[in-house]
């Protein structure tokens, strides 16, 4: 098991391998389509320079008794949401400083390029999982386009050993879906 760190570094990054299994500690990024393509039109509304974006669309209960957490939501559970349809904006986005993306089903060649000339890995999230997965959130520390609606916003989420996470597609090329 490796544990990794945000903001992840390169060096980090090219020691992992496909099949190997990662934690994440730190700061992570919820977005999805809607998000994607937002970020690439108007530019991302927090820093993405070794950052880690999780494909996923979490579910939120919005939080009504304020002394019960210091957050307005509350997260109810997170799973992984199939990465295929982030495939014409994923590029970009590690072009940003963007080191790990997390989701589910695996990416095209072209993502698969960017991950190698980047220095950036896939991690694939199991699915069914999104219990596990919200065990692992300590605190939300923001959200930015909630316009969007819930499961399009970006959710800047801390976390503690959030996984496990299978290395799907490291930085030299390999890939578990070939």
């Amino acid at each position: 098991m490796k544990k990794i760190k945000t903001p992840v570094v390169s060096e980090e990054i090219k020691k992992l391998k496909a099949g190997d299994i990662v934690n994440i500690s730190g700061i992570i990024l919820t977005a999805r389509d809607q998000a994607h393509q937002r970020i690439i039109e108007k530019g991302a509304p927090c820093d993405l320079n070794g950052g880690v974006i999780f494909h996923a669309g979490p579910i939120i209960k919005e939080n009504n008794d304020s002394s019960s957490s210091n957050s307005k939501f509350n997260m109810v559970a997170i799973g992984p949401t199939t990465s295929t349809r982030m495939n014409p904006y994923a590029s970009d986005v590690i072009k940003m400083g963007t080191k790990i993306i997390i989701g589910k089903g695996g990416m095209d060649g072209s993502v698969s390029y960017a991950l190698k000339k980047e220095g950036a890995v896939y991690l694939a999230a199991v699915g069914g999982c999104a219990a596990l997965y919200v065990d692992s959130i300590e605190k939300i520390n923001n959200v930015h386009w909630l316009d969007l609606g819930i499961p399009e916003a970006i959710w800047e989420l801390k976390v503690d050993d959030f996984g496990p996470l299978i290395v799907a597609m490291d930085s030299h090329g390999n890939s578990l879906f070939k």
